[in-house]
């Protein structure tokens, strides 16, 4: 039985928003994170990570400082470490279903993040993810993987995806 969804897609697809309108479908079981852009007057100035207990932290900006970078953005690894690490691990020892928006660039500059989600895949909990469409060495070996299942988010799909999905982690 394929246990874990990986949602794809090009960039600015509704990844996001898609898990985001999952969330509150998976009632108390589910833990993890998902991001959300930081505007400043209708300008996009970088990406903040967020818990579903609430608390949240930067996960990169244009004005960090980091050598970590992708495109205008400088990812601000402690940060993201701070609070992506403990909620999934939180999310590892009591909940069934653990939620990653995303397995992306900026994600992955984290070798603790990488491990993580390699002891979720392996472990007896479900994945519920957002990972990007472009492959690198990681992700491509995920989605290889027999035990889970890849569906390519698009704007005929997008809008019936939470309840598909839904039924897709009740099975």
């Amino acid at each position: 039985m394929k246990k874990h969804i990986l949602l794809s897609g090009k960039p600015g697809i509704g990844k996001t928003s898609l898990i985001k309108r999952i969330i509150p479908l998976l009632g108390m079981d589910a833990g993890g994170f998902f991001t959300e852009e930081i505007r400043v007057m209708d300008r996009r100035m970088g990406f903040r990570i967020v818990t579903m207990k609430g608390s949240d932290g930067i996960l990169a900006h244009i004005e960090c400082n980091s050598n970590y970078k992708v495109g205008k953005y400088r990812v601000d690894l402690d940060s993201f470490e701070k609070i992506a690490i403990p909620a999934l691990e939180d999310a590892i020892r009591n909940k069934s279903i653990v939620v990653i928006d995303e397995i992306g660039t900026m994600e992955l500059f984290s070798i603790k993040f990488r491990e993580l989600v390699k002891k979720i895949l392996n472990s007896d909990k479900t994945l519920l993810c957002t990972i990007k469409e472009s492959d690198d060495a990681f992700t491509e070996e995920i989605k290889r993987r027999n035990d889970v299942t890849l569906v390519m988010v698009n704007y005929d799909n997008r809008e019936t995806l939470p309840e598909t999905v839904l039924k897709m982690l009740q099975k």
